[in-house]
């Protein structure tokens, strides 16, 4: 976790903070702040059963004089369309009597360059004042408040960013592919770019998009688009590139192996790295996942290395629970390692002197070695 069990401990024992499932303490406070999941569908549309259950929960306890804030990354229009009608259906007049803001939350799981304290927060209030109340309470424990003319506005912005993203992702995604059939290092290529001071911004490719933000806020923006009759191809052809690379990793783990004579079929695969990212804990939307279903189902026996994610349990296919192995005593009898999630904490130079196979997605090799092929 990003905060420390001492900090949440400190704070507890002098009285500033505690926890309870009992909901009629929202009548105590001031300020009412809903941070809670906001999935996709089964078809990729929006399901904000998570913010609708959070206002039920919250609404018979409003009072005048509190504030109300979303954080919940969503598409432009949901706090005007669901949080203000919860409010003044307990005959709240919002501006006046209660404040309604949204202001997305913005951390960066495994980020120690900036705390929640130091990234600047972006509010949007549903009227003047209501942007006046949301100010003063995140000013009192942010250093930088964004104001923004509206809560569509501040929605907006959080798409934005996410969707940014996501898009230079997939490029970068399609351009490894079209790099590696020219014999071309895409890693070597994105570091000599970013040498240039102005006008480029390095992102790496990888196995595909995972996290709980980067492979579905697009989408809630697609789908209110369509509400005005507006095609986002822009944002759905990067989705469908990010969501390519776990097939076409797997298809470079399979031809791989056929060049040693092996099939997938019976070898040992390593996923090193189950998290989304490197360096955090957090395994949700993880494209190691997906590769481990994918190898897994094409009869890959499949271990995984990974000391954030001590053991996991796998939704889908017959892995059932799986725990993390000791590379120390493991690696000779691996037939191909998968480098999925880069964690620092890793070895490179002994994993790639004990291994018989490697599969890179992450441009951890440099160069030409040969047991390593990129992907």
């Amino acid at each position: 976790m990003d905060i420390a069990n001492e900090r949440v401990g400190a704070v507890i024992e002098n009285g500033r903070f505690s926890a309870t499932s009992d909901f009629r303490q929202l009548a105590m406070a001031d300020a009412i702040i809903i941070c809670v999941p906001t999935p996709l569908g089964e078809h990729a549309e929006p399901d904000l059963s998570f913010v609708t259950a959070a206002l039920d929960l919250v609404k018979p306890y409003l009072r005048p004089g509190q504030i109300v804030s979303l954080e919940s990354t969503t598409y432009p229009g949901t706090t005007d369309e669901e949080v203000v009608p919860a409010v003044t259906s307990r005959g709240l007049t919002v501006g006046r009597d209660a404040f309604v803001v949204f202001s997305p939350e913005r951390e960066d799981p495994g980020n120690a360059k900036y705390s929640t304290k130091t990234i600047p927060k972006v509010c949007g209030g549903v009227t003047p004042d209501c942007l006046e109340v949301g100010m003063a309470l995140y000013g009192q424990v942010i250093d930088q408040v964004v104001p923004v003319s509206s809560a569509k506005a501040a929605e907006m912005t959080k798409l934005l960013e996410n969707i940014h993203r996501a898009v230079n992702i997939g490029l970068v995604n399609e351009l490894k592919t079209v790099a590696d059939r020219m014999g071309i290092d895409i890693h070597e290529v994105i570091t000599a770019a970013a040498t240039k001071p102005f006008g480029f911004v390095a992102y790496q490719p990888g196995p595909g998009l995972g996290g709980h933000c980067i492979p579905i806020d697009p989408f809630y923006l697609t789908w209110k688009a369509k509400e005005f009759g507006v095609k986002t191809r822009f944002i759905e052809l990067a989705g469908e590139v990010n969501a390519s690379m776990p097939e076409y990793v797997v298809s470079k783990v399979v031809s791989a192996l056929n060049a040693r004579r092996k099939s997938v079929r019976g070898s040992t695969v390593l996923v090193l790295g189950l998290a989304y990212k490197k360096n955090v804990a957090d395994t949700r939307e993880s494209p190691s996942l997906d590769l481990i279903h994918r190898l897994h189902e094409m009869g890959a026996e499949i271990v995984y290395a990974d000391p954030y994610v001590p053991s996991h349990t796998f939704a889908k296919g017959a892995l059932g629970t799986l725990n993390s192995i000791d590379l120390a005593t493991t690696l000779e009898k691996i037939d191909c390692v998968l480098v999925a999630t880069d964690h620092d904490c890793f070895d490179y130079d002994a994993i790639g002197r004990a291994s018989l196979l490697i599969v890179d997605t992450r441009g951890r090799y440099r160069g030409e070695q040969a047991n390593v092929v990129r992907a």
